[in-house]
């Protein structure tokens, strides 16, 4: 079976990685710029728990387009860069062939529940149906990731905290391709999981994911310092309260899971053990990196959910001001 990581940052890079050291020995990866250069010559190192692991990939190319069909692709992108390289993941398919995308927050095949279903691409994640009509939805599979990493360096990867991936077919099937990633993911040593209704398990992680990214992002705070700062607390508990009454409004309860979700920001965000280093979400890498972030999966879309549904969230809305607005200065800088 061949397998490509398509985009080795910070999680694709952790996902590379562990594939590479359990033995998988076709797997590919599309990396660009000095990351991918490093590498191509260098191979691609892990530090995990304080140990350095070096291995390579059987290739690494800046263009997915270099790259023969691929049996299982890996989508490590970020959420708004998936509409322009909806070619590339189509080209990387072969016939039959399944794409996992491991990204944050609301992922744009989320109208697709089986064929004979009439769903329609979401215009914020995916603004001309270029991933729906060229990846198509029926060959995705979704992935929920608690995996905290940073990219120390080109060609260099560090582990922070947390292991946990769900994997779930978007209609909800147990599936054979959805078992056999799950085996992958397992041989690799990542904690893999298929619970069955993948979109409880990414409300679920919208619980975290909401109110951390958004405000640490705006603060350029890591998840650790947060509780320092009078009342940014008691608005990430806000948020949640809300995610849970949009994801209610959608037919899903995950009240139960609000508890654990307030506590993260008081323990620097790890999931049971400690974490290596001060914990920073991707959002806030985004930022300090100029870099533009997930601000639609992550709070976009879910506040269009709740318009849909008449469910009042005004953290949210003010949150998503303030972040595309930021977005907006980014750009600027850029330009």
């Amino acid at each position: 079976m061949k397998v490509c990581v398509f985009g080795a940052g910070a999680v694709g890079g952790y996902l590379a990685s562990k594939l590479l050291a359990s033995g998988l020995d076709c797997l590919s990866i599309v990396a660009r710029g000095a990351h991918g250069s490093a590498i191509a010559q260098h191979g691609l190192t892990l530090v995990e728990g304080g140990v350095r692991k070096c291995a390579f990939p059987v290739q690494v190319v800046a263009s997915a387009q270099k790259l023969q069909p691929q049996d299982l692709v890996f989508v490590a992108l970020k959420a708004h860069a998936l509409p322009a390289a909806a070619a590339d993941i189509a080209h990387l398919m072969a016939p039959g062939g399944t794409a996992v995308f491991v990204t944050n927050g609301i992922p744009w095949w989320w109208t697709f529940r089986g064929a004979s279903t009439g769903a329609t691409p979401l215009p914020l994640l995916d603004p001309d149906g270029a991933l729906w009509k060229q990846v198509r939805p029926e060959r995705a599979l979704g992935c929920v990731v608690y995996s905290a990493n940073r990219r120390v360096g080109p060609g260099v990867i560090e582990h922070v905290a947390n292991n946990r991936w769900i994997f779930g077919e978007p209609d909800g099937r147990a599936s054979a391709r959805l078992h056999a990633v799950h085996a992958l993911a397992q041989r690799a040593g990542l904690h893999a999981e298929t619970p069955g209704d993948v979109r409880r398990e990414i409300w679920t992680k919208l619980l975290r994911n909401a109110p951390l990214n958004s405000v640490c992002a705006l603060t350029r705070l890591p998840i650790g310092r947060l509780a320092e700062q009078p009342g940014l607390v008691a608005l990430c508990h806000g948020v949640i309260d809300e995610i849970v009454a949009i994801a209610a409004a959608q037919g899903h309860d995950i009240a139960d899971h609000a508890a654990e979700a307030r506590e993260a920001p008081l323990r620097g965000g790890a999931m049971g053990g400690q974490a290596t280093q001060p914990m920073l979400p991707s959002m806030l890498q985004d930022v300090l990196a100029g870099a533009r972030t997930e601000s639609e999966a992550i709070l976009g879309q879910v506040q269009r959910f709740a318009r849909d549904a008449s469910v009042a969230v005004p953290r949210i809305d003010v949150l998503l001001s303030l972040l595309r607005g930021l977005e907006a200065s980014v750009q600027a800088r850029a330009g």
